[in-house]
């Protein structure tokens, strides 16, 4: 068997990280995909290796020179209009050898899991496409199979259906011919093809009428959850360093990207802090049906939004401003605070990171489980001398909750002592009796002009991508000065829209709340069921495990992500946890994610 790499194109899409070198050169994690794809066909026992070239192909023969001698026989050719054409010509230029062994087909473009060739290698189909199941950041080639893996139709850019999505596969570019079938039936096509329509094309295209013919001449071979990744621009660069980061900074390069893990194949987030059960299908379906006018539709303004905002909360238009996020609403609060603040920690350090630290007080509670009480708070700041008072409830990541009633005497404590109070509920509709537990209502916050309320939407209302989030006061000052440093069109159509509609869907939140607790006791009993896991109490959306001898968080984290392409948070270093222990911080998702995830978690001995 031999290998025919395509090598040729020029890669504009990856702008300077090609201007001086094809794009096989480009390193991934400090190694070029030329040496990491020659590296895996050099343990094949390959008869040979034949790299077709054009962009900077000089540069490519240079480099590969001798370096693989006595490894792999590797042999070059040029296309010379490689700026004119496309891959077809690229492999026409080699049809002659393509018909003298059985060959694997490979687009230098990728990088993937080092089983794929060895899977591909030792199926017994002669002819055969490793194809993954179509994820939306895939672009190029897709197909469909029939009940027995026959690739039946090869769908054309111009023919995808995004109705259709379920139904399609991705070809991940490696393909296995056998000398029969390229001398009998590709290359006919492929000379019959180009001279009907030229070489600015592409060889799929030969495949796609080939398998027109319902000759059943080229079955798939779906690869599962093997690891692989097409790089034709930047951002699939920074993915593809993600996906194939070693031990060391696998973690520094996915917990650094803060979000976006949607982009990676079929990856559970249990970092991801929201409400699995919300919104609803029905709330999804009016999104939907009305995707086409937000799109292309301004939003409203500050005071239309705080209208909406106000209807949507139960809170007067003076008491709430909305936010791009409760990040835009944290920085411009922590910006309009002097003196001393006070802060319980660990705690989400976005408050803490807005704010000078000099003028930072800190309380950490002293115990095992990070537990506090309102009691606790009143008596540690007492004599502190602070302005301002900082309570997240339920508090990130150790999910210790204080009740309402013993929240308001806070609130009255601050009240006394002319000290702003802050609270942070954005997880509070995920503690028991969720439906009374809110301070967002006019009573309680003209009760306490002092209190100040932030919420972020994302969390319990399970919309993340909306950037949401609203702060509440019967500080009509504090309030209006945070509407005049925002700007007037802070917020999205989808955003507006969802306040819009969401009363019509509260039931179903409701709802979506009660569920969410039941599955909460349901994964805590599963989770103590795990020997290296001391699970902390939660009210929240997650909860703060201690982890065990004989293993470190950051082995477990960095084995999840590997073995189960499960991503969860190493907390260890968080600041307020104790640093001779080792924390891991694990969300809520729905039943069947906890149950993987648990499984999983079992299989370390």
């Amino acid at each position: 068997m031999q290998a025919i790499v395509l090598a040729a194109g020029m890669g504009r899409r990856l702008g300077d990280y090609t201007r001086n070198n094809t794009k096989c050169m480009v390193p991934v994690n400090g190694v070029r995909l030329i040496d990491r794809l020659l590296g895996q066909l050099a343990k094949q026992k390959l008869q040979r290796v034949i790299i077709v070239v054009g962009y900077k192909g000089k540069e490519l023969r240079e480099y590969i020179s001798n370096r693989y001698e006595g490894q792999v026989n590797i042999e070059f050719a040029e296309n010379p209009v490689y700026d004119t054409t496309n891959n077809i010509y690229s492999l026409a230029l080699v049809k002659d050898k393509l018909q003298e062994d059985d060959t694997l087909l490979i687009e230098s473009d990728l990088i993937f899991s080092d089983r794929l060739i060895p899977i591909i290698i030792d199926n017994p189909y002669p002819n055969l496409a490793l194809v993954a199941k179509y994820e939306t950041w895939m672009d190029g080639t897709m197909v469909r199979l029939d009940e027995e893996q026959n690739i039946v139709n090869f769908i054309s850019k111009d023919a995808f259906d995004y109705a259709d999505v379920d139904s399609y596969y991705k070809t991940v570019n490696i393909y296995k011919f056998s000398r029969e079938f390229s001398k009998n039936r590709y290359v006919p096509f492929l000379e019959a093809y180009t001279k009907a329509v030229g070489n600015n094309e592409y060889y799929e295209n030969v495949l796609r009428i080939i398998s027109m013919l319902n000759s059943h001449s080229i079955k798939a071979l779906p690869i599962g959850e093997e690891k692989w990744y097409e790089i034709d621009d930047k951002q699939d660069l920074d993915i593809a360093e993600a996906i194939f980061a070693d031990d060391k900074d696998v973690l520094r390069k996915f917990y650094g990207r803060y979000g976006g893990f949607w982009r990676f194949p079929q990856m559970l987030d249990f970092c991801y802090l929201v409400n699995p059960y919300f919104p609803s299908r029905r709330m999804k379906d009016e999104l939907r049906a009305n995707f086409d006018t937000l799109l292309t539709e301004y939003p409203s303004g500050m005071k239309v939004n705080t209208l909406i905002a106000s209807k949507c909360f139960g809170v007067s238009e003076p008491y709430i401003v909305p936010g791009n996020g409760a990040a835009e609403l944290i920085k411009l609060l922590m910006e309009d605070t002097e003196g001393k603040t006070g802060f319980i920690r660990p705690t989400f350090e976005e408050y803490p990171n807005r704010y000078d630290k000099t003028q930072q007080v800190t309380f950490v509670p002293q115990n095992e489980d990070y537990r506090y009480t309102a009691n606790d708070l009143m008596d540690f700041f007492a004599d502190k001398n602070i302005r301002q008072l900082m309570l997240i409830n339920p508090d990130n990541p150790s999910g210790n909750f204080i009740p309402k009633a013993d929240v308001l005497r806070i609130a009255d404590w601050c009240e006394q002592r002319n000290i702003r109070f802050v609270v942070d509920e954005s997880f509070v509709d995920f503690s028991v009796d969720y439906a009374t537990n809110s301070l967002l209502n006019d009573k309680t916050l003209e009760a306490y002009p002092h209190m100040a309320v932030m919420k972020s939407i994302s969390k319990s209302f399970g919309v993340p991508g909306l950037r949401l989030g609203i702060l509440a006061s019967a500080n009509k000052d504090l309030i209006a000065r945070i509407k005049k440093e925002v700007s007037i069109w802070n917020l999205n159509s989808f955003a507006e829209f969802f306040m819009q509609i969401y009363n019509k869907h509260e039931k179903d939140y409701l709802k979506a709340c009660e569920k969410f607790v039941i599955e909460r006791t349901d994964f805590e009993q599963k989770l103590r069921s795990i020997p290296f896991l001391r699970v902390m109490p939660s009210q929240a959306n997650y909860f703060l495990c201690e982890v065990l001898q004989p293993y470190k968080a950051s082995e477990i984290v960095i084995y999840m992500l590997k073995r189960h392409n499960i991503l969860t948070r190493d907390s260890s270093l968080k600041s307020g946890l104790n640093p001779s222990k080792q924390y891991m911080r694990i969300a809520v998702r729905n039943h069947e994610d906890n149950t993987q995830l648990v499984e999983a978690l079992k299989e370390l001995k």
